[in-house]
């Protein structure tokens, strides 16, 4: 495998990686009078991309590292921060350490839903799922607030390593002082370079960084939000075979690396996207045992899934 930590499959969304850097640079650069139609292919394209980096290249990443070099992996971690407009170090600590421990908990009693990014956090009802508006919106809105909030800070006050809106990260951070330091560190280097990305786009052009560029980052978001409540939306938070949503069309699983395999990937997080399908066949005989909901739509099409089990309604939970 050489440099290849896991699979030298990975070099593809490495090179996808800087192509994002390339085509986002090339779109501000070759941007001149305002139309309608150029105004509207910025943003669908720079949308795409980054919710594309997000859902597969950023989120893989933080799962498997590609690298053997630290290095080499502190510079993915600050070159696709800059592409999706937030901390790939914070991705981790919130998805990987926290939203993969509870595995989209619905928080039923007093308590409420120990994942941040549960689906059922602002439901109705105890034990029912936020509506889709609130989670994917206003959740996409608030993300990209709390995006550029934590990344001014990182900017411009140094004596603190994370600011008032970074405290739930605090229990999130490795527990070994040395590691946590690290962590702290590419926290704040994520930030320090996505500052100086956006002050490049907007030197090169404030108006296609004000209209096209701000734009897209809140439209990946919500797109980003869509794909995780449907990727969870009915299925039961309680047991390890269905608390996930999978989708096994083989079109979609090329060009998204697998990704629709979400339930084996929430079994085992730690499993790199290529062995995805044979974790399927490691553990047919208990997923097929289970009532679990399969999509025959991507997740981000989720909507169109009319006649979803709403599992999660369940009076017998395991």
């Amino acid at each position: 495998m050489g440099i290849w930590k896991h699979s030298s499959w990975d070099a593809v969304m490495f090179t996808l990686s800087i192509l994002h850097v390339v085509a986002t640079v090339t779109l501000v650069v070759y941007w001149d009078n305002f139309t309608i139609m150029g105004w509207l292919g910025n943003i669908v394209l720079l949308t795409l991309m980054t919710t594309y980096n997000v859902i597969v290249i950023s989120h893989f990443f933080t799962h498997t590292p590609w690298f053997v070099s630290r290095t080499m992996n502190i510079f993915v971690s600050i070159l696709n921060s800059m592409n999706i407009g937030q901390s790939v170090q914070a991705y981790h600590l919130s998805h990987v350490r926290n939203h993969h421990k509870y595995n989209n908990d619905r928080g039923v009693g007093e308590n409420g839903p120990q994942d941040t990014s549960s689906t059922f956090i602002n439901g109705k009802e105890i034990g029912e799922h936020s509506t889709l508006w609130n989670y994917s919106v206003l959740g996409g809105i608030f993300t990209l607030y709390n995006s550029f909030v934590r990344m001014f800070w990182a900017v411009f006050i140094w004596h603190k390593p994370l600011s008032n809106v970074d405290k739930g990260y605090e229990k999130l951070l490795s527990k070994d002082k040395a590691r946590k330091l690290k962590e702290l560190w590419q926290l704040r280097l994520d930030r320090l370079f996505q500052a100086v990305w956006v002050i490049i786009l907007f030197t090169l052009s404030w108006k296609w960084a004000l209209f096209c560029y701000l734009p897209s980052l809140c439209f990946a978001f919500i797109l980003v939000n869509i794909q995780n409540y449907y990727e969870h939306y009915g299925a039961q938070p309680e047991n390890r075979f269905a608390n996930s949503v999978s989708y096994y069309g083989r079109i979609y699983n090329l060009l998204m690396f697998n990704d629709g395999y979400h339930q084996e990937h929430h079994i085992s997080g730690d499993t790199h996207w290529k062995l995805l399908p044979n974790l399927r066949k490691k553990y047919s005989t208990k997923l097929s045992a289970q009532e679990r909901v399969v999509s025959p739509v991507p997740a981000i099409l989720g909507f169109l899934h009319k006649r979803r089990p709403l599992l999660h309604r369940s009076i017998n939970q395991e």
